[in-house]
């Protein structure tokens, strides 16, 4: 399973620095929330763009960048994005009103296309589209709620995702990958792999005061059997 950080629990002032040692400890692909103030229910404003683009710029051309929008109007501001330079966005299907059309115009410009969905949102909504995603985000806590626990009453509907996009590749159809976020340390990190998860966003159970992101990023492998 592959480990991707959230880089909101981060001192921003040491923003650059962080990016370095997540790299050095080994990671390969960098999560940003985006949220603009007015979609999640604490109205939290993140960054934006420039950020991203110099995030980009520091990580270089071998680490994956995806940008999860918790936006009201990601259907007209997602090309800000991948001019940025991210290589997937991640917008919710709760936000957005052609689904498909939006996948098809982030595809056009080369940029991989991800859908999330809210705790309370049913899979149903995104099955029809899976064969044209590249990434589905299952969120185990409720976006832009701090302090939250993991939910683990979300194994029905990633376990669901699972099944779906293995029947899509036995039939010979996309590879659609399966990421999970929210609440997810060393603690249960392999059981969300045994759920099927392949890509599992972690926050503060990597960068924070407690050790550095090496010293947790180990910690959690070793919760995994790696």
């Amino acid at each position: 399973m592959i480990i991707t950080p959230s880089i909101l629990t981060a001192n921003f002032c040491e923003l650059g620095k962080t990016m370095d040692e997540a790299i050095a400890a080994g990671i390969e692909w960098i999560h940003l929330d985006v949220m603009d103030g007015n979609w999640v229910v604490n109205r939290t404003i993140t960054f934006g763009p420039a950020l991203i683009k110099s995030i980009r710029d520091r990580v270089g051309p071998n680490v994956f960048v995806d940008c999860h929008l918790m936006v009201t109007n990601a259907e007209e501001n997602w090309e800000q994005y991948v001019d940025a330079g991210v290589d997937m966005v991640i917008f919710h299907v709760e936000a957005v009103e052609d689904i498909q059309g939006l996948i098809d115009k982030l595809h056009a410009r080369g940029c991989q296309a991800g859908a999330v969905l809210n705790p309370a949102t049913d899979a149903s909504t995104i099955l029809p589209y899976l064969s044209s995603l590249d990434l589905v985000l299952v969120m185990s806590v409720v976006p832009g709620k701090g302090g939250q626990s993991f939910m683990p009453e979300m194994e029905e509907k990633t376990r669901t995702f699972r099944a779906a996009i293995d029947a899509q590749i036995e039939d010979g159809g996309r590879a659609t990958k399966l990421m999970i976020d929210g609440g997810i340390k060393a603690h249960n990190a392999a059981q969300v792999a045994e759920w099927g998860v392949e890509v599992a966003v972690v926050g503060s159970g990597l960068i924070n005061d407690k050790g550095s992101i090496g010293e947790n990023l180990a910690e959690i492998h070793r919760a995994l059997g790696a």
